[in-house]
């Protein structure tokens, strides 16, 4: 996937969560977008804003929901001594639940899906065209020194 092909498909995503139900209307993302906010904005006036806790699991699913909560002008933030991967907003629920969180994960997972394919090829290319996974193997007793672990 190159990135034109990323981007398109990341507006039909946002335009799905939008009810786009025409073609023109799936390719104008920033209407979607506008209808999107509309909802939110008549959804504040009937439902509660709820104060969610979002543990996202790395930088990069960090930075796209937080980019998300700002594109619909929700404020994202953190309680001093959260950790970075924590995100803190208050939404209502029902948006949360039919929109914010089920857009986010499809956004995510096109996102990794081209960041992968991204990082394969670059791989490949410019240090190994072999990436597998490393063999698996039955673990031997060790006496003594021999074996040093480390961690990212």
């Amino acid at each position: 996937m190159d990135e034109a092909k990323l981007r398109e498909k990341l507006g039909k995503i946002e335009a799905l969560f939008a009810g786009a139900t025409t073609e023109g209307e799936r390719v104008a993302a920033g209407e979607a977008r506008r209808r999107i906010q509309m909802r939110l904005e008549t959804i504040e006036k009937t439902e509660p804003l709820v104060e969610y806790k979002f543990t996202l699991a790395d930088t990069w699913s960090r930075k796209v929901f937080m980019a998300l909560l700002r594109r619909y002008d929700l404020k994202p933030y953190r309680y001093r001594g959260q950790r970075r991967t924590t995100v803190m907003v208050k939404v209502p629920r029902s948006f949360v639940d039919e929109t914010l969180w089920p857009e986010f994960q499809q956004i995510s997972s096109t996102l990794r899906t081209y960041l992968d394919e991204v990082t394969e090829r670059i791989i490949a290319d410019v240090i190994h065209a072999d990436s597998s996974e490393a063999v698996e193997v039955a673990e031997t007793k060790q006496l003594g020194a021999g074996r040093v672990e480390r961690d990212e």
